[in-house]
């Protein structure tokens, strides 16, 4: 334990050594965040601007306390900050260094996720939460972030470092012993006796088995020639964290489609590689008319492809992009659709995982189809599915780490549902509360929009699943009943 103390000091050190020094203001006397609420009563602060100097000044300040591993004082003021409203996109990454100084795995997780979600081009928050995994033994996890902090910052020598441990011990976990280091010499004529010899049982298999090495490949193992030959890439029309997506041309079947090229380091892992491809079939069957479908699933050599159904819309961040928020009856009718699409999706126990606006298309007449299922999870009933997926920024509490379930969709409905209300998600509006995890009501954000809205918003946004709206359906059933606004119409608005 002293070793690791001494490690997670020294890259602190690294990380934040040439920053500030403490501010006067961090002196002031915090409460200490626990179980979500406050455990003493917070006097209000001063009503000066927290403006950029003043957020400086805090940060560096924070800073110096994390360099003389004063933990608990770190965390103690940040939730008096954000609990008087003085918000900073730093705070989630200090929050994180915090928490990994007192040992507390699973609220580091959650507070690099967060970090992740406002800045997922920081490489050190993917390494604070690759460290939380191993402490976890979630050697996959930690595989996954570790890799994308190596692709964020080459040179890092410390997640090179976690790499190594990672590799390690998924070598071990998999019965993989790493070869021992040769002791005694080998002379060079005996190397190259035996690689004539190794060379010569090599032709003779060859040819005496020359049919077996000659067979064709199943259709779930191609070369990537092939699948260029049997579809025509036509132009790139979107990309996330799963990789990128195209407009294409099936040649055999004459129609468009849209193909999803899946990043190949995310399945470079053969378990993972197995899984991911069981769960695309399983989700290929879906069939409904307000979800995108998906065609074919194609394994090459070195990717995965889904090919899906071409749909000629818009999708509601493109229109969000345009027009900075929806009415009130315009978000009914689009998700009318999302929510009967999903709830198709979860009568066959099968969890989206990454609803966002990008994956919501939007048709004529505000008609409405839900895209990529292909990071979709089957799930039981009673524990849900247990994995990391998704879009930071739109993922519930419990899928942050690492376990999904109806209620985590359910979750980020809401998220898009306000989003699409107010043209932010709640996290970046002025005035929520980190601490409290309290959302702003979206009708205090907008013109037009029903009181009765912000009741089911905070309803299906709790960050207890067994506190939130249970199902889809209810959650629909809920927002049906609200009647939009005499004067609900479309206004051009930018936040």
């Amino acid at each position: 334990m002293k070793k690791f103390s001494a490690l997670f000091f020294l890259m602190a050190i690294c990380v934040f050594g040439s920053w500030g020094v403490e501010s006067k203001t961090a002196n002031v006397s915090s409460p200490l965040l626990v179980g979500g609420s406050f455990s003493t009563q917070v006097n209000a602060t001063s009503q000066n601007a927290f403006d950029q100097a003043a957020r400086d000044e805090e940060i560096a300040s924070l800073r110096e306390k994390l360099r003389n591993t004063q933990y608990e004082d770190v965390i103690r003021r940040i939730n008096f900050l954000t609990a008087n409203n003085h918000m900073d996109d730093r705070f989630y990454l200090l929050l994180a260094i915090a928490f990994d100084g007192l040992e507390k795995y699973d609220d580091v997780v959650y507070s690099a996720g967060q970090a992740i979600a406002v800045a997922p081009q920081d490489a050190r928050a993917y390494i604070l939460r690759c460290r939380a995994y191993i402490k976890q033994n979630n050697y996959e996890r930690a595989n996954i972030d570790v890799e994308t902090a190596l692709k964020l910052n080459p040179s890092s020598t410390l997640a090179r470092n976690l790499k190594k441990e990672i590799d390690a011990q998924l070598m071990k976990k998999r019965g993989i012993t790493a070869p021992k280091k040769e002791t005694k010499k080998i002379s060079n004529g005996l190397i190259a006796y035996v690689g004539v010899i190794l060379l010569g049982i090599f032709l003779f298999i060859y040819f005496r088995y020359e049919d077996l090495f000659r067979r064709k490949k199943s259709s779930y193992s191609r070369k990537e020639a092939a699948v260029k030959d049997q579809y025509d890439f036509i132009r790139q029309i979107g990309e996330g964290g799963m990789g990128k997506v195209y407009e294409a041309y099936d040649k055999a079947l004459k129609r468009k489609v849209a193909i999803k090229r899946v990043r190949p380091e995310l399945v470079r892992s053969g378990y993972v590689r197995e899984q991911f491809l069981s769960e695309a079939r399983m989700v290929a069957l879906l069939r409904h008319p307000y979800i995108v479908e998906i065609y074919t699933v194609i394994e090459t050599e070195s990717s995965l492809y889904l090919v899906f159904e071409y749909v000629d819309g818009q999708t509601l961040e493109t229109r969000l992009d345009i027009d900075g928020r929806l009415p009130f009856s315009h978000v009914k009718q689009i998700f009318k659709c999302v929510c009967e699409g999903l709830q198709y999706a979860h009568n066959q126990d099968i969890i989206h995982c990454d609803l966002k606006p990008s994956n919501i298309m939007i048709l004529e007449d505000y008609k409405a189809k839900v895209m990529d299922f292909g990071v979709a999870k089957k799930v039981d009933n009673q524990t849900g599915a247990r994995t990391v997926a998704g879009t930071p920024a739109y993922m519930a509490p419990e899928q942050q780490r690492g376990f999904m379930r109806k209620q985590s969709d359910v979750y980020s409905l809401a998220l898009c549902v306000y989003e699409a209300l107010v043209g932010q998600v709640p996290w970046t509006v002025k005035g929520f509360d980190i601490a409290k995890k309290k959302i702003v009501p979206a009708s205090k954000l907008a013109p037009n929009i029903p009181p009765g809205v912000d009741a089911v918003l905070e309803d299906a946004l709790k960050e207890d699943p067994a506190e939130r709206i249970q199902s889809v359906q209810e959650f629909w059933d809920r927002l049906n009943m609200i009647k939009p606004l005499d004067d609900d119409k479309p206004e051009i608005t930018h936040y």
